[in-house]
């Protein structure tokens, strides 16, 4: 029997894949990863030129991304029937053959694949190499120590609801908001509300060549692209101690 191997692939840039991943994907005979329609895909686009010649690669092209509210229960039956069909076919080809599953970042890091890794369970052999996540890129990205001695750090998803988003910033040091995109203009209210907003940066695309990174007070109420991520740094909160 083959195995089903998710790749953590890291934040962006080739260049920081694990060595490990590196060798994986150099050798890998059969590929899959994620997209939304139409495009290459993040995941692809990091290995471009890493691949054999000869690699057979398998699309797991996304029904719906933004087109339906992520909470409705026909976004939920959509994104549930992918992952099953998906679950299925990865199955069917890992009874002969090693199955190469590409994610971004780690992929026990919000990563899509662990909606298949819950299916496939005790059905195939499965390992996960592990990644940079990609907040680790942004915050590399913007040059400052994201926390400092015993800075609590919070991550919050975008989606949450203005009112939660504002009281979780106000009671924590450090602040990484995932999951941006449309849900940007909200983010920047809830920083507002929280007294939080001057210190957040915006880091777009970090580590990729398109990297933007900017305070997030300087620009506009436009949305941001999919791969951004909003940091609020620590200022290493110090002990009663003074250490």
């Amino acid at each position: 029997m083959g195995r089903i191997i998710c790749c953590g692939l890291g934040p962006g840039d080739s260049d920081l894949m694990s060595v490990r991943a590196d060798r994986i994907v150099r050798a890998a005979k059969h590929v899959a990863y994620f997209r939304k329609k139409g495009q290459p895909g993040q995941a692809r686009r990091i290995v471009e030129g890493l691949l054999a010649a000869d690699v057979s690669e398998y699309p797991m092209e996304y029904p719906v991304t933004t087109e339906i509210a992520f909470d409705s229960p026909e976004y939920a039956r959509l994104l549930g029937s992918f992952y099953d069909e998906w679950a299925e076919r990865l199955a069917r080809l890992a009874g002969a053959i090693d199955v190469i599953v590409l994610c971004e970042g780690d992929p026990y890091f919000y990563g899509s694949f662990m909606h298949l890794h819950a299916r496939l369970q005790g059905r195939v052999a499965l390992e996960v190499v592990a990644g940079i996540p990609g907040m680790v890129g942004c915050w590399n990205a913007v040059g400052q120590p994201i926390a400092l001695g015993d800075d609590v750090t919070t991550v919050l998803m975008g989606t949450l609801p203005e009112a939660e988003l504002a009281q979780r910033m106000r009671t924590t040091d450090a602040l990484v908001v995932m999951k941006t995109g449309r849900n940007l203009p909200k983010i920047r209210r809830a920083l507002a509300s929280a007294g939080r907003l001057d210190a957040a940066w915006l880091v777009e695309r970090g580590t990729m060549p398109d990297q933007r990174v900017a305070r997030l007070a300087d620009l506009g109420d436009a949305d941001a692209p999919y791969f951004a991520i909003v940091l609020v740094h620590g200022q290493g909160r110090r002990r009663e101690t003074g250490e």
